[in-house]
């Protein structure tokens, strides 16, 4: 009785985490393409959702996220406390070189793209805020597992480029975020297409990261 439980949630959030920036609204069939679930299925456990207002169908059947992701995500990213202090420097960064910024926590062996502005121009990596992704390849994956232990940070460079190691037409270029007393608080980074994200770009982003990163631990 208890695994058929745990299944029972793992397929109902498996729903909440078909929907992305490409997939907002989805109809009966597009939700049981991908999830894989059976039509009776989807319908019995978005009934629960609903309920608790993590789904909701308009008229004419279309499913999209409810209101109280957006109060639990909210939540979440009160718990680090950083919003006031990481979104002025992303949007600072954006305008200095057009290129996205973003802002990763780690949670177990997982990163999560906690805040992020997008490029104007475009062609960046899609990605939206609280999206989970594994820590393999990766700019921000190597600050948050190299810079993880303050004893093992000695000779660690300060800024680390990944070009195209997860994506292999993307740049990155991260830094750590230290708290006062050296505790890592995330990994802040830039990151474009391979054609503008060239060396001089590449150059320019790590000069200025660390001194973002300064700001968010002062602000």
């Amino acid at each position: 009785m208890r695994e058929e439980r745990v299944e029972s949630v793992e397929r109902a959030l498996s729903i909440l985490e078909a929907f992305g920036s490409e997939r907002r609204a989805m109809s009966l069939a597009r939700l049981a393409e991908e999830t894989g679930l059976p039509k009776p299925t989807i319908l019995r456990l978005s009934a629960s959702l609903i309920r608790f207002g993590h789904l909701r169908r308009d008229g004419d059947g279309t499913f999209r996220l409810g209101p109280s992701l957006w109060r639990l995500g909210t939540l979440y990213r009160r718990t680090f406390g950083m919003g006031d202090a990481v979104r002025p420097v992303l949007r600072a960064l954006v305008a200095e070189t057009g290129e996205s910024a973003s802002y990763y926590v780690r949670e177990g062996d997982e990163r999560i793209c906690l805040y992020r502005e997008l490029s104007p121009r475009g062609g960046g990596q899609r990605l939206d805020e609280g999206q989970r992704l594994t820590l393999g390849p990766g700019a921000s994956s190597w600050v948050l597992l190299s810079w993880a232990e303050p004893h093992a940070r000695h000779g660690l460079d300060r800024v680390r480029v990944s070009r195209g190691e997860r994506n292999p037409g993307l740049v990155a270029v991260a830094t750590p975020v230290l708290a006062e007393d050296g505790r890592l608080l995330g990994a802040l980074t830039l990151s474009g297409p391979r054609e503008r994200m060239d060396e001089t770009a590449q150059a320019r982003a790590a000069a200025l990261l660390p001194e973002a990163a300064a700001r968010i631990r002062m602000g």
